[in-house]
Parts: C-alpha cells; sequence; structure tokens
C-alpha cells in the first residue's frame, strides 16, 4: 500500500493512504506532506511498524505516532 507520512506538531506523525489528506486530525496540525512510502506486510521498514500500521489504517483510516509511540485511538476514539 502507498501510504501518505505527515508531520504534525511536535513529533507527531500520521500515516494515511494516498490522497486521504482529509483524515488528518486537526488538533495536531498544521500538517506537511513529509514523504510517500510503499509499505508491504511483513516486511521490515525503518522508523515504522509496518503491519500495525497496516492495521490501523484498515480499521480507522489513519496511523497516528508521537515520538514512534502509537496514539492513534487518541485521535480516532
Amino acid at each position: 500500500m502507498q501510504v501518505d507520512i505527515h508531520r504534525g506538531t511536535g513529533r507527531v506523525f500520521a500515516m494515511i493512504e494516498g490522497g486521504s489528506a482529509n483524515k488528518l486530525p486537526q488538533k495536531f496540525g498544521p500538517w506537511s506532506h513529509f514523504k510517500t512510502i510503499e509499505l508491504v506486510r511483513g516486511q521490515a521498514q525503518p522508523g515504522v511498524d509496518v503491519d500495525e500500521c497496516l492495521d490501523d489504517i484498515a480499521r480507522h483510516g489513519i496511523h497516528v505516532t508521537d515520538a514512534h509511540m502509537r496514539i492513534t485511538e487518541q485521535v480516532v476514539g
């Protein structure tokens, strides 16, 4: 899956499926596009728990971290 990574305030990052920027939570904005990567379940990606990220995107449409700690549930809860 192609995933867009956006940088929010502080050390908050959000990962969303390409073209889904409307899912970025205002709470941590303003957001800026950081980069786009390809994530494949079971393949390592530096700085990303790929399976956790893909699970969150499938379940919530977004995966959010703060200093590399998952905070998705706090954002979508």
